[in-house]
């Protein structure tokens, strides 16, 4: 019978292609588990056992086991033993060691070869799935090809296995993740982009979407040999699946013109592409450092006339002709939402009488906030409101040169308002109190103090409603030590809590 084990042994491993040792370490596990069976019918004992088979022989020996613990748990007195006890220590055995003592084996019968062959195939599919696991893992965000095995429930069932392989991987589409209105039959070759391998109990489940932005990217990867070369860098995507995509594109090499490479000879490239994702129609756009230039770009075809930009919200305000509104929103608001996916801006988009009169309304607003807080008259506020000034701060801040700039202010004029503007601030820090003043931090320079001021970040509590981020947008420093400086401005309100 110990020539059958390694019968067993040799057998099962050729045909499921999985390692001798996975095979073994099952059938130890088998036969480990029948003894601990046999002491619990005929002794009625819980033991712990384990098995070693010599694979040159066949033959295998039985150990009963202890672990060594400080203090034994309830129904563990014949599985443990203390570390003071006098084996622990004959033994020199620390907590969490076994000992164990050879006991009598028991014959690898028929009952027993079932029980092995039961724990072999599951050893067998724990095996698969890791290889399956293992082997796609590192494939998660790339293309994945194969051919549909069926359809079900709306949800794609995709055959990635190769014809001599043993084993077959699938891979899945969910329904939400297909292209809207695509008709997929059994036997179609089918593409997309591994989004998540995920090690599931019935086995490995592979996740494919073929609606996911970066599925249109890898595609282009694809087509276009420069952007694998590194010559052109594909740097963000935005899809309306089935209907409309818009990618942005960036060219590092200066001779090359990265939207005519992306769209290839006669339009062949960008036509494969969108061949593939149901005729979907790609905008291909440049890329520009310059946010407000971006978002130009990506409203094309539409022309925009002028542009607001407030970075605080990060949102802009496009005004285009009347007669290009709704070619610019799109149809149901498509245009407009792609651009700001692709940029990353909240954009409203709105004909130029309507931003004329926007502008005009916060102009107004501005003025009037001008007029009280400065005690200026009208004009000088209208100017101020004109030329972009939005607070007092960036009046108190401004550098010379930028006023100089401005027509309608002497040098007479611009001392008089930045003094005004500066008596206004230091007023409004005399009713923070001593104790709520930014400058208090020794972790920022005055130049850093000026910079917030700039930005209406005139208290510890301005500072509190910050996040990390928006900190470091506003000037220089570590990660760390901005996190420091937030942490320190809310203890104020840890105190008043």
């Amino acid at each position: 019978m110990n020539k059958d084990i390694l019968m067993v042994i040799e057998t099962v491993a050729n045909e499921k292609t999985v390692s001798k040792d996975i095979i073994v370490d099952a059938i130890e596990h088998a036969l480990a588990g029948a003894v601990k069976k046999k002491y619990r019918l005929e002794e009625k004992t819980d033991i712990e056992a384990r098995v070693s088979i010599d694979l040159q022989t066949g033959d295998y020996t039985t150990f009963r086991r202890w672990q060594v613990v400080n203090e034994i748990e309830e129904d563990q007195e014949n599985s443990q033993i203390l570390v003071s006890s006098k084996i622990a220590k004959d033994n020199n055995l620390g907590v969490e060691d076994w000992y164990e003592e050879q006991i009598e084996s028991i014959k690898f019968g028929r009952i027993l070869a079932q029980a092995a062959k039961n724990v072999i195939v599951q050893k067998v599919r724990d095996a698969e799935r890791s290889r399956i696991v293992d082997l796609y893992l590192p494939k998660v965000g790339e293309l994945i090809f194969g051919i549909v095995k069926r359809v079900e429930k709306g949800n794609v069932y995709i055959d990635l296995g190769m014809p001599d392989k043993n084993t077959v991987d699938e891979a899945m589409i969910l329904k939400e993740n297909l292209i809207p209105r695509e008709v997929i039959r059994p036997g179609d070759r089918l593409r997309g982009f591994l989004s998540d391998v995920q090690p599931e109990t019935r086995g490995p489940q592979l996740y494919i979407s073929r609606k996911a932005p970066e599925f249109l990217v890898e595609l282009f990867k694809l087509e276009v040999p420069e952007v694998g070369q590194g010559l052109i860098e594909i740097l963000g995507a935005a899809r309306d699946p089935g209907l409309r995509a818009k990618i942005s594109v960036k060219s590092n090499d200066p001779k090359l013109d990265a939207i005519g490479a992306c769209v290839g000879m006669r339009g062949s490239r960008v036509q494969s592409v969108s061949n593939e994702l149901g005729g979907e129609r790609i905008d291909i756009i440049m890329w520009d450092e310059d946010p407000a230039k971006f978002v130009i770009n990506a409203m094309s075809p539409a022309e925009v006339l002028s542009i607001v930009v407030d970075e605080e919200k990060k949102s802009m305000d496009l005004a285009v002709s009347e007669e290009q509104l709704s070619q610019a929103i799109g149809r149901g608001g498509q245009n407009v939402r792609l651009a700001s996916e692709l940029t990353g801006w909240t954009l409203n988009v709105m004909s130029k009488e309507e931003s004329d009169n926007k502008i005009m309304e916060e102009n107004k607003k501005i003025s009037s906030m001008f007029m009280e807080e400065l005690n200026v008259d009208q004009d000088v506020a209208d100017v101020l409101a004109k030329e972009g000034f939005s607070s007092i701060n960036e009046i108190a801040y401004c550098s010379q040169d930028e006023f100089n700039s401005i027509e309608d202010f002497d040098d007479e004029i611009v001392q008089e308002l930045r003094k005004r503007a500066l008596e206004n601030l230091e007023e409004k820090k005399s009713k923070l109190g001593k104790d709520n003043l930014i400058s208090d931090f020794d972790e920022l320079s005055e130049e850093n103090v000026i910079k917030l001021n700039s930005q209406n970040i005139n208290s510890k509590d301005d500072l509190a409603d910050l996040s990390v981020d928006e900190l470091l947008d506003m000037i220089e420093l570590s990660h760390d030590v901005a996190g420091k400086i937030i942490m320190k401005a809310r203890e104020r309100w840890n105190k008043e809590d």
